[in-house]
This record gives C-alpha cells, sequence and structure tokens, in this order.
C-alpha cells in the first residue's frame, strides 16, 4: 500500500510522523498502531458520553474535548412530555 505525501497531500507526512513520535515506532507500525486504536477510542467515548451520572453539560464538554478534525461528538438532549 502506497499513501501519497506529494503536493496537496503533504499535511500526511506529518500526521504520520507525529503518530510515530506518539507511539515511538516506525511510520508502518505507528499506521496500524492508529488504525487499531481510533476505532475503540470512538467506542470508548460514546460509552463514557453515555453514562448516567454525567449532566448535559458535562457531556457537552467531554465530547467538544474529545472532537477532532476528523472525529467529532455531538451530545442531543430528548426531552418528551406524556399527558
Amino acid at each position: 500500500m502506497r499513501i501519497r505525501t506529494d503536493g496537496d497531500y503533504a499535511y500526511r507526512c506529518d500526521a504520520i510522523e507525529r503518530a510515530a513520535d506518539f507511539y515511538d515506532c516506525n511510520k508502518t507500525k505507528a499506521i496500524v498502531s492508529a488504525c487499531d486504536d481510533i476505532p475503540l477510542l470512538v467506542s470508548a467515548a460514546r460509552r463514557v458520553l453515555e453514562r448516567d451520572d454525567l449532566t448535559d453539560e458535562q457531556r457537552r464538554e467531554i465530547a467538544e474535548t474529545l472532537s477532532t478534525r476528523v472525529v467529532s461528538f455531538e451530545v442531543e438532549t430528548e426531552i418528551s412530555v406524556d399527558r
């Protein structure tokens, strides 16, 4: 597999190097590690945001903190009235 890092894709090189620094490994292992980790982290974040012991404000703050350029978390509040 090849990943283009020329021209409009030059930002990818920086992202891959940051991942390699973060994981303290080579670029290939960093990409694989990130691909393995991200779905697990997103799933964990969703579980945290669904906890019953958090206020709506806390959920919104957590969602904002965990959101990135690519992954965005939103909190919706449902209100129902029974008569």
